[in-house]
This record gives structure tokens, C-alpha cells and sequence, in this order.
């Protein structure tokens, strides 16, 4: 199966990354040229424009950081629609909103193109590895027919059902990161006001009913201080808009995901639309004068466990 990859950022270039290591004919775009030249001496082919690439593939994944930039990429002259022919599968890996993976879906279908949404969850450290987890939504016997290339990008695969569950399923679980990551903030502010040794807080709230994968990870960038999670406000700020818009369509009026948002615009506004999203703690730290500095923490996360074919769950 040969396949075509647009997106190379943050994600998506580990996603590729992890195609090529495992031997697949890979083409790619991106609009970074020094990416793309960086792939192309690691093996992959590469295209001038969306349709070039959809023409001489069979899976088109597309990768990009929203769902304008992907709906400009699946629908502009030379874009990825207008490359489909019969029995050729899209797979939409970027986080976006169901309603448009399914109004694409549609233009994919009047090609006689299969449509299928596939975000990952679980950093940018397992991404690299290969060891992220993927939600895939669609016809189940597409899903079938690719699962060896989902086996390559990830560890855990879920098929969530029709076309659009991946995408809602993929904002809830960012929604839940975005609070865990806000209270975070909190509960580092009364350990480090109250004195406790943050090595051995970390280590118990490790083993506590108050864990969860935001702090094994991101509360590790907090106490070296780098706040490097490989993931920025401004993404953020999508996902959170993402999830409140789809609470107004279902007619179900939220509570904390409104709240939490205005945390991290308010952190966007002091460091930055690209600061790393970690840094929504350092408001406190700003606020009350203090750090939550540890030693023995990394500046940048690893993923330690060693590449495991993937498996559907």
C-alpha cells in the first residue's frame, strides 16, 4: 500500500516518521520545505501539491493543526479531493470538529473515495515511538484494510464506531488533558506553599487517586522547568473551542470546560500563542512568586518503553 502523508509538524512528522522506519512507501508535503527535504533523505518520496500526492497513492493521511487548514488542503484547486478516484481512503488524523470530517467525508464519498477520521492520543514522546493510541472512526471494513499501517503509528487502536466518533472521542479525552493540566497548577501551588519536598509529592500523587497521564507526564516539564510537552496554546485553545462548540450543538450547557478555557486564554495572552501549553501553571507561579522547580526531572519527555507493534483494543 503506498501512502501519502500531509503534515509533517508536531505529530505528524513522528506519525511519518514511524511509517518510514517501518519500511512503507511513503510520500509527503508539508509546507516547511527543510521538513520535507529532511524525509526525502530519509527515504520518502515527495509532492508538489496535495493532488499529485493523492494521484499516485492509495491512503492519503492528512495531519494539520485545524480544520480550516485541512478543509483548504482537501478543497482547493489542487488539493486532495480533487486527486480521488474510486476506492482510494483518506484518513483525517488531525484534531477537528465531526461535523467537518463529515462534511468532507461527503465530497470523499462523491468520489468514490472511503473517508475515515483517525486522531492520536498520548504525546508527542509515544508518537516518535510509535506507541500512541488512535481512534479511528468509519466503515469497520476500511478500518480492517489499513490496520496494518494503524499497527506501525500505534500501540492501542480503537475502532470507535462511524465516521466522526474518533473526533468527538479524540476532544473529550483533550478536554479532560486541559482540566487535569489547569488543576495541576493548583495542586502545585499549596504543595509548594506548604512546603512539601515536590520530589516526593510528585511521587504521591503518582501513586494516588489524584493521578492521572497528564501528571506522569507534563507534571515532569513543570519541575525541570522547560515546560516542553511538544504541544502550544493556541492548540489548546482550539481543542477547548472544539469541545464547548460541540456542548452548544448537543444543546448541553457545560460548567468547568468554559471556565477552564478562560484559564488558558489568559495564559495565552501573558506567554504567547505558542508557548507551551504546560506553561497555563506558570500564571500561579507568577502570581504568588514562586517556582516549582525539582531536580532529577528532564527538560524534554522520552518515551522509555520500546516500540510494540500495535493491537486493536
Amino acid at each position: 500500500m503506498k501512502i501519502g502523508f500531509i503534515g509533517l509538524g508536531n505529530v505528524g512528522g513522528k506519525l511519518a516518521g514511524s511509517l518510514l522506519r517501518n519500511r512503507f512507501n511513503v510520500t509527503v508535503m508539508d509546507i516547511d520545505k527543510k521538513i520535507v527535504e529532511n524525509f526525502k533523505n530519509k527515504g520518502a518520496e515527495i509532492s508538489n501539491s496535495a493532488k499529485e500526492l493523492t494521484e499516485k497513492v492509495d491512503l492519503i493521511i492528512t495531519c494539520l493543526p485545524s480544520p480550516e487548514i485541512c478543509a483548504e488542503v482537501m478543497e482547493s484547486r489542487d488539493g486532495v479531493i480533487s486527486g480521488l478516484s474510486e476506492n482510494k481512503i483518506w484518513l483525517e488524523m488531525s484534531t477537528t470538529d465531526e461535523s467537518e470530517v463529515k462534511r468532507l467525508g461527503k465530497l470523499v464519498l462523491n468520489k468514490k473515495s472511503i473517508p475515515l477520521d483517525g486522531p492520536v492520543s498520548g504525546g508527542c514522546h509515544r508518537a516518535t515511538t510509535g506507541n500512541i493510541a488512535i481512534f479511528v472512526g468509519g466503515e469497520r471494513k476500511y478500518f480492517e484494510k489499513i490496520l496494518p499501517v494503524l499497527k506501525a503509528m500505534g500501540r492501542q487502536i480503537l475502532h470507535t464506531g462511524e465516521l466522526g466518533t474518533a473526533s468527538i472521542l479524540k476532544v473529550i479525552t483533550n478536554y479532560l488533558a486541559s482540566v487535569h493540566l489547569a488543576a495541576l497548577g493548583e495542586a502545585w501551588t499549596i504543595a509548594k506553599k506548604s512546603n512539601l519536598n515536590l520530589n516526593k509529592t510528585f511521587k504521591g500523587i503518582s501513586i494516588s487517586s489524584g493521578n492521572s497521564f497528564v501528571h506522569e507526564t507534563e507534571s515532569q516539564v513543570i519541575l525541570n522547568g522547560s515546560y516542553n510537552i511538544n504541544f502550544t496554546m493556541d492548540l489548546v485553545k482550539k481543542d477547548m473551542n472544539l469541545f464547548n462548540d460541540l456542548s452548544k450543538k448537543l444543546n448541553a450547557p457545560l460548567e468547568i470546560s468554559p471556565f477552564v478555557l478562560n484559564i488558558f486564554k489568559d495564559a495565552e495572552n501573558k506567554y504567547g500563542s505558542r508557548a507551551w501549553s504546560s506553561m497555563v501553571v506558570k500564571r500561579l507561579e507568577d502570581k504568588f512568586g514562586i517556582n516549582f522547580r525539582a531536580n532529577g526531572f528532564p527538560d524534554v519527555l522520552l518515551d522509555k518503553e520500546k516500540e510494540e507493534k500495535g493491537y486493536e483494543i
